[in-house]
């Protein structure tokens, strides 16, 4: 049965072409709404910087797309030390017209705590694509300065930034040759994976997500690949000639995925990116939604408490009619986290 697009005059590249020109028009808006709002987080963070464990309550009410990811463990440390949390559109910042809104850093700053000397934590987000039609965010591996037996994730940060140097300093080679190549682990990816085998997925602590990488794509890979997209683009709506894909190309694509495959299995928090995502678009700019679900919670538990004492009132009352005295009742003052209600 033939496709819907072979009985029209319209082709796979045009649609996907349209498809691109919307994903534009996003990244612009991106771009336009960063500076808009800018000044106004900056007040946010005025006002935000006079309440107390903010940022930990907002934490406690995150989506799952984040929650999911966060150990007991590590909401004891984030509970008690986080003091702020911010995302900003760095590379807007460097350059507002040139930079790329997709990319980001995420900010976590950190009172003094029993399992790290850092202050600050920020991890970076690069928007990057490549050639064979990847386009998402790459990461550098953080490495935190633990105190002496309170590393949560075991030693995969330190162990996940060695393998991310040694790959960064092998030479880049041509699709054909690594095609010709039998995939290899090093000894340090080899005992990486060896590390994270034994750890398994449901004890990596929230703070390997420092560790995120994603694929190893430079800015001048991504600049190259993005800037013969764009001319591919032009030429197909100029009407003019596009050089099309052989089958060779195909199979270098092919043994790259292949490549990719094996880099996920070496990245001890594949979901990093979605996690920085709900982060940036969701987290932070709903901070104040969030918060305030907080205080309804809290609100809610007062109320389960005054229906409590108001049941045990009613008990009391019968027992001073018959002679029993009345304990004085129990004010509501301020909440634990120091809100008042």
């Amino acid at each position: 049965m033939a496709s819907p697009l072979e009985e029209t005059m319209i082709s796979y590249e045009e649609l996907s072409d349209l498809e691109q020109e919307f994903d534009d028009v996003e990244t612009e808006i991106i771009r336009q709404q960063y500076a808009l709002s800018k000044p106004l987080y900056a007040r946010r963070a005025e006002l935000l910087a006079k309440i107390p464990n903010f940022w930990p309550l907002v934490l406690e009410q995150a989506p799952m797309d984040i929650d999911e990811y966060i150990q007991p463990t590590d909401s004891n440390i984030l509970l008690h030390s986080l003091k702020n949390l911010s995302v900003s559109r760095f590379e807007l910042d460097e350059d507002e017209k040139n930079g790329d809104p997709r990319s980001f850093s995420i900010r976590f700053e950190f009172a003094e705590n029993e399992h790290f000397d850092n202050s600050v934590l920020e991890k970076k987000f690069y928007w990057r694509e490549t050639k064979d039609g990847f386009a998402g965010l790459v990461s550098e591996p953080l490495v935190i300065n633990w105190k002496k037996g309170k590393d949560l994730t075991d030693g995969l940060l330190e162990q996940v930034k060695a393998v991310y140097d040694e790959q960064l300093a092998k030479p880049k080679k041509d699709p054909k040759d690594k095609m010709k190549e039998k995939v290899v682990l090093t000894e340090k990816q080899k005992a990486l994976k060896e590390k994270m085998e034994k750890t398994g997925m449901g004890g990596i602590s929230f703070f390997a997500f420092f560790g995120y990488i994603g694929e190893y794509v430079t800015a001048e890979e991504s600049k190259e690949a993005i800037a013969a997209d764009k001319e591919e683009r032009r030429k197909r709506k100029a009407g003019e000639e596009v050089e099309k894909k052989d089958e060779d190309e195909d199979e270098d694509e092919d043994m790259e995925d292949a490549d990719e495959e094996e880099d996920d299995d070496l990245d001890i928090f594949p979901m990093g990116d979605a996690v920085a995502m709900a982060i940036a678009d969701d987290l932070w700019p709903g901070a104040l939604k969030y918060f305030i679900q907080a205080q309804e919670q809290d609100g809610l538990s007062d109320l389960d408490f005054e229906t409590d004492e108001d049941d045990d009132e009613e008990d009391e009352d019968e027992e001073e009619a018959a002679g029993a005295s009345r304990p004085q009742k129990k004010h509501k003052g301020a909440c634990a986290h120091g809100c008042k209600h």
